[in-house]
């Protein structure tokens, strides 16, 4: 009897430090996963923010070293911004950022004519004087980057501030797409964008807030349809050179 108490307990304790081992070895991979994200959205940001420019090569083995991870782990993150189209991964090149063709580029902007105009009449009724101050905010900011010369920086923040009028839509799945698009035409801007004109002006988002708090939904309406069909007036095709940034600048 003794003998078989002690096995049962022994079995027990094998089991307990299987458990043990297995919920350790969880934790590690959410802490994995977590510092996947992180990268993941600090790639991201340097190419929505043209600190990495399109056609720019993005070296697995470089990157791996920058962030002190594996090659496979930066494969995936490299493989997720590709389904975003961020990212162009070429059989035997490897990836690069990406470089939007003048056809896809009036293709981005022909979807966004469609659903963004579709969601300002929502927008428009449920705007709450927080909402717009914050808006505003956006505008001010986005105003002082070009004052300062900052493209890029104004060009992140007019992303942000379409994003931000198609999350107070409410209707979450196409707020995510319009941030999709934004991100695409932060792409497009930079490769056939007029450094001497944004294209996207800040005191145009100053007179859109005024008319969605006044519930003018209509004039509104007609209002992003000319805004949009500014910024996409505003590209001109220019050729540019692939070229091998230094990660370890950007990222460092």
């Amino acid at each position: 009897m003794a003998t078989s108490a002690n096995a049962a307990t022994a079995q027990d304790e094998r089991r307990n430090s299987k458990a043990s081992g297995r919920s350790r070895g969880a934790g590690k991979a959410g802490d994995g996963a977590e510092r996947h994200e992180t990268i993941y959205q600090q790639i991201r940001e340097a190419i929505v923010e043209h600190r990495l420019k399109p056609g720019a090569r993005l070296r697995e083995d470089a990157l791996a070293e920058v962030f002190g991870v594996s090659r496979t782990g930066i494969r995936k993150i490299l493989q997720r911004l590709a389904l975003e189209y961020l990212v162009t991964l070429t059989p035997r090149r490897g990836a690069s950022v990406s470089r939007p063709t003048i056809e896809e580029a009036r293709d981005v902007f022909a979807a966004r004519q469609l659903v963004e105009c579709q969601l300002i009449p929502w927008v428009s009724r449920r705007l709450k004087p927080a909402d717009a101050k914050a808006l505003r905010t956006l505008a001010t900011s986005e105003r002082q980057a070009l004052r300062s010369g900052e493209q890029s920086r104004a060009i992140q923040l007019s992303a942000q501030f379409h994003q931000r009028l198609a999350e107070l839509s409410g209707n979450t799945p196409l707020a995510e797409f319009i941030e999709r698009l934004c991100s695409r035409s932060s792409l497009i801007l930079a490769v056939y964008g007029d450094s001497g004109h944004l294209g996207c002006e800040s005191h145009d988002h100053d007179e859109l807030i005024a008319l969605l708090e006044a519930g003018k939904e209509e004039r509104a309406v007609a209002f992003m349809q000319r805004h949009l069909k500014a910024i996409e007036a505003s590209l001109s095709i220019e050729d540019s050179v692939d070229e091998t940034p230094d990660l370890s600048a950007i990222f460092g």
